[in-house]
């Protein structure tokens, strides 16, 4: 189904429309040249007259039709209509044509002005849908000319050839113009989310972030305060890196949701372009390297300082989240998930597990935490 623009958009595949409204004047006229030369041999020159100027009355339909879009998103049927009109005016040839000059080398009535509709279909149906009136087209000479020939299954290959090209050009066409207005309209909400972003980090996350420290440091009723302002700096950053979804929404950029998650301490680092994923799978990567900077934030020390690395390799995307605090005494983690403390059983194995992906801890008592998540990309799962 092709997409649907809106009222001040223009077509991506307008120029193909101009095209074929061209292609039809311009082989109009070759057919009034046709039965000029031949009209004095026809059997029945009044009724070729009679149908030259049905062409070029139908010649004029269309060129209204196809010039506005309004019209052409509104009467989808209107080009099978212009396939079947176009093959009747074709069908008159035998009554037109002596026996000789269908056996021979004499064009039909119509001549080439039928390589229009192709043209036609083809750009509003695409590849498939050119491929077909280019066939019905050649099907529709052979009955005219009452015979199969070579010359006849040439014009049919090329009348299919032609409504082959225009057609994947038209779908390259407003696929590309889609995916343009994809990038333009990510492109803006990125940009105001990091505005938004650097914002609240310039006031209300410093704020948080000291208040946490600070309580931390107080102990008593204090520290009970800095665990709130911590839960309070998460959510809010959870808030302003979540990228925005909607029902066509099926991608999201990992680089811009990683990115967002920078601080004081902590920079992250990502390639130049985006790092498109499924938005399923960007939201639970995003969620795991939240997971392990919190952690950072709560067992690391109050001077630790954590990086995050964003690798996006051919088949899988390697994201790697270090700092240089206190690292994890050996069976840490175990005696946690045993006393049902288990942010980094569910959060973050979890998480990877279900997405295919493998996670890696490196870490000893002084010597920092580095996490290391690998995970497919979807279609080259290992």
């Amino acid at each position: 189904m092709s997409r649907r623009f809106g009222p001040t958009e223009v077509e991506p595949a307008a120029p193909l429309w101009w095209g074929g409204i061209g292609l039809r004047i311009l082989t109009l006229l070759f057919a009034l040249g046709a039965v000029l030369v031949h009209a004095r041999d026809y059997q029945r020159p009044g009724l070729a007259w009679t149908v030259l100027g049905a062409m070029a009355l139908w010649t004029l339909s269309t060129s209204l039709v196809y010039a506005r879009e309004a019209l052409r998103r509104r009467l989808s049927w209107f080009t099978v209509l212009d396939l079947v009109i176009t093959c009747g005016l074709m069908l008159t040839s035998p009554w037109i044509l002596t026996p000789a000059q269908l056996s021979g080398i004499d064009p039909l009535i119509t001549t080439v002005w039928v390589a229009g509709v192709p043209v036609a279909v083809g750009t509003r149906f695409g590849g498939s849908g050119g491929v077909l009136a280019g066939a019905v087209v050649g099907a529709a000479t052979a009955l005219a000319r009452q015979a199969f020939t070579l010359d006849v299954a040439r014009d049919g290959v090329l009348l299919m050839a032609t409504g082959l090209l225009i057609g994947m050009s038209a779908t390259t066409a407003r696929k590309s113009a889609a995916a343009l207005a994809r990038a333009w309209r990510t492109e803006v909400a990125n940009a105001e989310r990091e505005r938004l972003a650097r914002s609240i980090h310039d006031s209300v996350l410093q704020v948080l972030a000291r208040v946490r420290r600070r309580g931390a440091e107080l102990g008593g009723e204090a520290a009970e305060l800095a665990e709130l302002a911590g839960e309070q700096e998460i959510a809010l950053r959870a808030l302003v890196t979540t990228e925005p979804t909607g029902p066509t929404t099926r991608e999201a950029d990992l680089r811009a949701g990683l990115q967002l998650l920078a601080s004081s301490r902590v920079q992250v680092a990502a390639p130049a372009g985006e790092v498109r994923l499924p938005a399923r799978v960007t939201s639970e990567l995003v969620a795991v390297v939240r997971e392990a900077l919190t952690n950072v934030d709560k067992h690391a020390g109050p001077e630790a300082k954590a990086w995050v690395l964003l690798e996006d390799l051919p088949a899988e995307v390697l994201i790697t989240v270090r700092d240089d605090g206190r690292g994890i005494p050996e069976g840490r983690l175990a005696d946690a998930e045993s006393q049902g403390h288990l942010g980094v059983a569910r959060s973050m194995r979890g998480r990877v597990t279900d997405l295919g992906g493998t996670i890696a801890l490196d870490t000893a008592p002084d010597r920092g935490t580095e996490w290391e998540f690998r995970i497919p990309k979807p279609g080259r799962g290992r």
